[in-house]
């Protein structure tokens, strides 16, 4: 049964196109049209619609933004699903709407299931609903790299769970041999450093300040540098408070308030308003008394050596050396000894710790040889399967005696290899192995790279029989095909629209194509149109049925819609897709 994933997309002010809708059935839906046209329709808006990256000028010149809306059916169960709906998206009986608006001044927004979302939830989407493939995606399978990545994606588990471990053990060993770098080329710098803190630590040892001392003696200091000073002022004041027995003669303020007391409260009896004032008057006078009595204590502690006075400051200027080198304050100081320590510590202990890490830098190379030897076996057993399998699509594509296989090798050094089949090797984040696909076109040529070995059409067809593998082992519900049948024709054209055609009994394909014998298998055939009115160029979608379908398959034949000959060529190619389905 056909998942019918995508059936609709809406698209306003893209590029040259103001208003258009593309209905896509279930099967296999041709796009064609003017050079670009199909593209722009399709791809461009499906690829916005997916998570693309978005681009200010492919809004229409004029319009304040682009949209692009798509309607989806989605199975409730699916990643997909369950993806959009842990994003707050709501669907309605299996359909999900997704939409992606582009401003002119480059702002994109992304809307899934009602729900403002992140753009790259629309890519997140994408993985698990649409495969997209073009000329691009044909010219990346040249690279090594890439074909490793498909050989990767077909042999599923059981390449996924070793190299899983494989990079999980190399990205140790990279974090293990930058630290052991770390360590053994800046040995000097470290022992200087170590050397630093140790005298560092030992000056402050030595000094053994206390919390708050510099404080404490800065006040002392203060003290009895004006000690003479501060003694005659207390003097005073305790004359001026409690008399002084030297003068008899003189009035101090213990006397007159003593008078003002007397005063009141012999009449204090007559008016309790007075009486508060007495009561308030005695208070002043025992206050005057305390503190009279404390200047005299004042006075008579108050100590003006100065054997202690130098004693403080010489401690002071030893203080003083920390603070200059280690910190604002004494607490500073303290804290900078505290991270000090811990520090020389740790630099102490490089040594063992460069002990350690060789040994686990040994250990983890002698497992990664272990692990990239089964990443190799399990590649070497999928690549046969994968090979075998694209071999027999590739017959179906008009290329009978074309054989396809992949060449595992590993590439030797002297350098800092791992070992993997006795000998060391050169390795990186997905192991050891360098993968080729190597294409023998027909009996008795060597297999080549595909890069050296495959035209352009035998290279398209290549792709399109991976891609027809893929969907076996890996599906997904829809497959848009940006002109993979380039290059291809005749014969070899028949061949790619039949095996399109059989791929969409399986799964939703959309293909943009400009060759009728490729549209002619589609069950659904759409015409990007494009009209002019002298100033403004706009275009539009149409879907060819009957006698229009003829005659669009005669313009792509002919160049010549009424073309009897184009006519019946055109009718006689449906009629052999038809028979061919």
């Amino acid at each position: 049964m056909v998942v019918h994933v995508l059936e609709e997309m809406r698209i306003r002010a893209l590029g040259v196109i103001d208003d258009a809708v593309v209905e896509l059935s279930p099967g296999f839906t041709a796009v064609t049209g003017e050079t670009g046209a199909g593209k722009t329709m399709v791809v461009t808006s499906l690829g916005l619609l997916l998570g693309g990256r978005a681009d200010a000028a492919l809004v229409r010149i004029g319009a304040k933004a682009a949209v692009v809306e798509g309607r989806l059916t989605v199975d409730a169960r699916s990643a997909a699903a369950v993806r959009a709906e842990e994003a707050g998206a709501e669907l309605e009986d299996g359909v999900l709407l997704i939409s992606r608006t582009l401003s002119a001044e480059g702002r994109s927004r992304a809307h899934v299931g009602g729900r403002s979302v992140p753009v790259g939830l629309l890519g997140e989407l994408a993985d698990d609903l649409v495969a997209v493939h073009g000329q691009t995606d044909q010219q990346g399978l040249l690279r090594p790299a890439r074909q490793r990545q498909a050989l990767d994606r077909y042999a599923g588990a059981a390449v996924a769970g070793p190299l899983e471990k494989y990079a999980g053990a190399y990205r140790r060993l990279r974090a293990v041999s930058a630290e052991l770098e770390e360590l053994t080329t800046r040995a000097r710098e470290r022992a200087q450093e170590a050397d630093l803190l140790r005298f560092g630590l030992e000056e402050v040892a030595a000094a053994e300040p206390r919390p708050g001392e510099d404080e404490e003696l800065a006040a002392e200091a203060e003290r009895l540098g004006h000690a003479e000073a501060l003694a005659s002022a207390a003097a005073v004041a305790h004359a001026a408070l409690a008399g002084n027995p030297e003068d008899p003669e003189g009035v101090d303020a213990a006397t007159l308030v003593g008078g003002a007391h007397r005063a009141v409260e012999a009449v204090r009896s007559h008016d309790p308003a007075l009486a508060g004032l007495a009561d308030r008057i005695g208070e002043v006078g025992i206050l005057l008394s305390d503190v009279a009595g404390d200047l005299a204590g004042y006075a008579d502690n108050l100590d003006a050596d100065p054997i202690r006075l130098a004693a403080v400051e010489e401690r002071r200027a030893a203080l003083t050396q920390l603070t200059r080198k280690y910190g604002e304050t004494i607490a500073d100081v303290l804290a900078w000894a505290e991270q000090g320590a811990a520090r020389l510590a740790e630099l102490d202990g490089d040594d063992d710790r460069i002990g350690e890490l060789t040994a686990e830098h040994d250990a983890l190379r002698a497992e990664l040889g272990e692990l990239a030897q089964a990443l190799t076996d399990a590649r070497t057993e999928a690549a046969g399967r994968f090979a075998e399998a694209v071999t027999a699509e590739l017959a179906s594509l008009a290329m009978p005696h074309a054989r396809v296989t992949f060449a595992i090798r590993q590439t030797g050094t002297e350098a800092d290899g791992i070992e993997v089949g006795g000998r060391p090797v050169v390795f990186g984040p997905h192991g050891a192995d360098e993968v080729e696909l190597l294409l023998a076109p027909h009996p008795g040529a060597p297999p080549r790279p595909i890069a050296k070995g495959a035209s352009g059409g035998e290279l398209s067809r290549v792709m399109l029989a991976v891609e027809v593998v893929f969907a076996g082992s890996d599906p997904v519900p829809t497959y848009l095909f940006d002109e993979v049948d380039a290059g291809v024709g005749g014969k070899a054209a028949v061949e790619v629209g039949r095996r399109l055609a059989k791929l969409a009994r399986s799964a939703q394909v959309v293909v943009v194509t400009h060759l009728p014998q490729v549209a002619a298998f589609a069950d659904r055939h759409l015409v990007v149109e494009k009209t002019n009115d002298g100033s403004v160029t706009r275009s539009g979608v149409k879907a060819m049925e009957g006698e229009d379908r003829v005659r669009e398959l005669s313009r792509m034949l002919a160049g010549q819609e009424d073309s009897e000959l184009a006519r019946a060529h055109a009718e006689e190619l449906l009629e052999a897709a038809r028979a061919g389905h």
